[in-house]
């Protein structure tokens, strides 16, 4: 970086680890105030809370593994575009999963692990919506055009002619690509937002365009600066 300082590029699916992390503490101190006819009676009927704690602790897990599952991903197949992981969103609650800076521009990649057919519902009015599995997943945009806001606002303090392309790329359940439900032939996007599976995404990034490698690693080290990992190294 331009002050000598090392350039971390932040570790895949940290932050959704140190959660899992939190809810498994919280599970254990839940069950430290049971005696031991208790404890066993909570492993044979958890109580509510229980219940939502170990759902949250697997779906923290689950987005870990998938984050760092694209992570591996991307770099063996994309092994010239610079990233950055788990980065911290100014002035906001969440992280952003990653950033890429590929030749066709700056790529903000919210990462996802679901199960089932996705598609995208376009109505004769109205807005269209993400479904996933038959339930309506709209909501996944929202957090996904914050991160697309906060990055292109660091890149326009930077450079102006470089586009900053949001987009949701799902990862396998079970590490399989014929576990994802997009189509295999064509790239659904819905808002401006593409819906990618790792290869496709890797396939786009690796497609020519203006960003030159000095370009592509001035802004990689400014973004690391300007956007910095989401826990402290």
């Amino acid at each position: 970086m331009a002050d000598g300082a090392p350039l971390h590029i932040g570790t895949a699916g940290a932050s959704a680890r140190r959660k899992a992390e939190r809810v498994r503490e919280e599970r254990a101190q839940l069950r430290s105030t049971r005696g031991g006819l208790g404890r066993l009676l909570a492993g044979l009927f958890p109580s509510e809370k229980e219940e939502r704690l170990q759902k949250e602790e697997r779906d923290y897990a689950t987005g870990a593994e998938g984050e760092q599952i694209l992570a591996r991903s991307l770099a063996r197949r994309c092994p010239d575009v610079p990233m950055l992981h788990d980065r911290r969103a100014p002035m906001r609650v969440g992280n952003i999963d990653h950033i890429a800076i590929a030749p066709t521009g700056v790529y903000v990649i919210d990462c996802k692990r679901y199960k089932g057919k996705i598609q995208v519902a376009r109505p004769l009015f109205g807005r269209a919506s993400l479904k996933i599995n038959g339930r309506n997943r709209t909501r996944l945009l929202e957090g996904l055009g914050r991160h697309v806001a906060d990055v292109n606002a660091a890149v326009a303090d930077l450079a102006d002619d470089v586009p900053v392309h949001g987009c949701l790329c799902f990862v396998a359940p079970a590490g399989l690509l014929s576990d994802i439900g997009l189509p295999i032939l064509r790239t659904l996007k819905i808002d401006g937002y593409a819906l990618y599976y790792p290869r496709r995404l890797a396939k786009r990034m690796h497609k020519r365009g203006p960003l030159t490698p000095e370009r592509a690693s001035f802004l990689h080290a400014e973004l690391a600066r300007r956007l910095p990992p989401a826990l402290p190294g």
